[in-house]
């Protein structure tokens, strides 16, 4: 029994090791990310507002970032809807502003999602480190007394030997948690900055389109007409889904 208790606690020992890990990959995963994130948004938006009119703004093809996504697939639903024939179904029955607003909405979340990976990581791992800490100490402790039965005398020396480093597995439980759920909500906090930037964006960006009567005339180059291309088959699987 007692070389299973100390299996146990070598066990979760290991446990708290991994989960370390896991939290400072993510750490530096995600730090990595937001950093770039911030950059590519900044360098887009200082181009996306120094263009001389909306056409040379829907040209900016080159950058990336979840700015730059949530334009482009604004101008992608106005040069659809431009290249889609009228027609009486629910597939064209959008209004263009309507639409407008449901494509950034949804590229907004769909940005999202993409922040949100690994933070449900560091939020189990700061919840239940201590946890997965303290089972280890309470089997270290059984395995400290059952030492501690088998002597003949229990003076403090006997006893605080052991009983120390069962609590070593309480620590290390609550060392692996901290910087976890310090992460996660810093990062939890980088979320919706970047969120409500993107909302803010939308906002002004359909307030600008609404100028040029939510059309875009330049002539799309071949990575914008397989955007296009992409996202009316992507239109029209959602229509044929909704209308089954």
């Amino acid at each position: 029994m007692n070389e299973l208790y100390k299996h146990i606690v070598e066990w979760t020992l290991w446990s708290l090791a991994i989960f370390s890990v896991v939290t400072w990959t993510l750490i530096i995963l995600k730090s990595v990310q937001n950093a770039l994130l911030g950059i590519q948004n900044r360098r887009f938006k200082k181009d996306f507002w120094s263009a001389a009119d909306l056409n040379a703004a829907a040209s900016l093809e080159k950058y990336v970032g979840p700015t730059a996504r949530v334009a482009a697939i604004g101008f992608t639903t106005l040069r659809s809807a431009d290249s889609t024939p009228a027609a009486n179904n629910l597939e064209n029955s959008w209004d263009r502003q309507d639409l407008l607003e449901r494509h950034l909405r949804q590229q907004i979340h769909k940005e999202r999602r993409s922040l949100e990976s690994g933070l449900a990581v560091l939020a189990s791992i700061g919840s239940t480190a201590p946890f997965v800490g303290l089972f280890g100490t309470v089997f270290g402790i059984i395995l400290a007394l059952t030492a501690i039965s088998s002597k003949s005398s229990a003076n403090i020396e006997v006893v605080a030997g052991p009983i120390g480093e069962a609590l070593v597995a309480t620590g290390v439980g609550i060392a692996v948690a901290v910087p976890s759920v310090l992460a996660y909500n810093f990062f939890l906090r980088r979320l919706k900055l970047i969120a409500a930037d993107l909302d803010d964006f939308a906002t002004d960006f359909i307030t600008l389109v609404q100028k040029s009567g939510f059309r875009v005339h330049t002539i799309p180059t071949t990575k914008t007409a397989n955007r296009v291309n992409d996202f009316a088959k992507t239109k029209n699987e959602a229509t044929k889904e909704v209308l089954a």
